[in-house]
């Protein structure tokens, strides 16, 4: 058997940087203050209402409009695996009243996926500010008789192309980390992609998919629910909603540990004050306990950064997501 490509660990690929968990400087947010929306702000997520991108999202709408004195309605733009809702950002006025959640896929991985974008979000955006990290978890459908992941290993590599796994769309996350594991377990599972990870991880409910590596933020209810049994984790620690499920590292796996990043994103040509004004309220909102508590109820992690910060962790990020297409032979068919 062909060897897999090089080994791409959370540390090299997904890491997100040290910087971000650093409070926000007095100056900077003196600076921020200037600025104020005229109209309610609309915060674009490009994937469809359940996942964890919108989760979040959802999380951080309320607090961000009482410090905006505006609301923060968000609003669902699906399709292309998530370049629809980017681009209805991109060809927004850069005036503050459109904002994007961007992803790992949608910001780094899609731009090597996708030969015909219009758009590249490495210049058509601007960055604003991270704002969540969260793992992945392997989940099955209670009817595959695997109680543990090398049960379910051994039952794939049983029945190669048997198997098949959900994802959120091509080259998002869900469908990226799901390879990347295949490709370090060495199994044939068939990917079925979605318009989103909530309707992927309904299917899998419902057993019309027999697996999915969903982000633990939008799987945890229904794991909790016993809708669907989790058998790994993907993060290099157990993670603490889930803390009898093992990790990647644990199985034998350690080279498929992966990550999942969300970031706000501006059109680009936003006045600067202007993004400074929205990091310094989105860096406050993540910063109350309230949304810390439930972010890590859903399973993710509140992380900032500055808009500087975040311009040149996207700038690393694209590069390393390019060698994983590559190395993974991952393509849109």
């Amino acid at each position: 058997m062909e060897e897999p490509p090089m080994p791409v660990s959370r540390r090299r690929a997904l890491a997100l940087p040290a910087l971000a968990l650093a409070p926000l400087a007095l100056p900077f947010a003196a600076r921020a203050q200037g600025w104020a929306p005229t109209r309610p702000i609309r915060f674009v997520v490009p994937f469809a209402p359940g996942g964890a991108t919108d989760i979040v999202a959802r999380v951080l709408s309320e607090p961000m409009a009482e410090r905006l004195g505006q609301p923060v309605p968000v609003e669902n733009r699906t399709g292309a695996g998530g370049n629809v809702g980017v681009e209805n950002v991109v060809r927004s006025a850069p005036d503050g009243h459109t904002l994007l959640m961007g992803t790992t896929g949608t910001l780094t991985i899609n731009p090597h996926l996708y030969s015909n974008m219009s758009f590249n979000p490495l210049t058509d955006l601007a960055p604003v500010g991270l704002a969540f990290g969260t793992d992945h978890v392997l989940i099955v459908h209670p009817s595959v008789p695997a109680q543990t992941a090398q049960e379910f290993l051994a039952l794939a590599r049983a029945q190669p192309g048997r198997l098949s796994y959900g994802s959120g769309g091509n080259g998002t996350s869900t469908h990226t980390v799901a390879e990347l594991f295949k490709l370090v377990a060495r199994v044939d599972i068939q990917h079925v992609p979605y318009r989103g990870s909530a309707p992927a991880l309904n299917d899998t409910v419902a057993g019309n998919v027999q697996a999915m590596l969903d982000q633990i933020a939008s799987a945890l209810p229904m794991i909790q629910a016993g809708r669907v049994r989790a058998l790994a984790v993907t993060g290099a620690r157990r993670h603490p909603a889930l803390p009898n499920v093992p990790t990647v590292g644990e199985i034998g796996l350690a080279a498929a540990e992966a990550s999942s990043w969300g970031a706000v994103m501006a059109p680009a040509g936003t006045p600067a004050p202007v993004i400074e004004r929205v990091n310094a309220v989105l860096r406050e909102a993540l910063a109350l306990q309230a949304v810390k508590d439930r972010l890590a109820q859903v399973g993710a992690e509140a992380v900032t950064s500055t808009p500087q910060e975040l311009a040149a962790y996207l700038r690393a990020e694209t590069e390393k997501w390019g060698r994983v297409v590559r190395e993974a032979r991952i393509t849109l068919n």
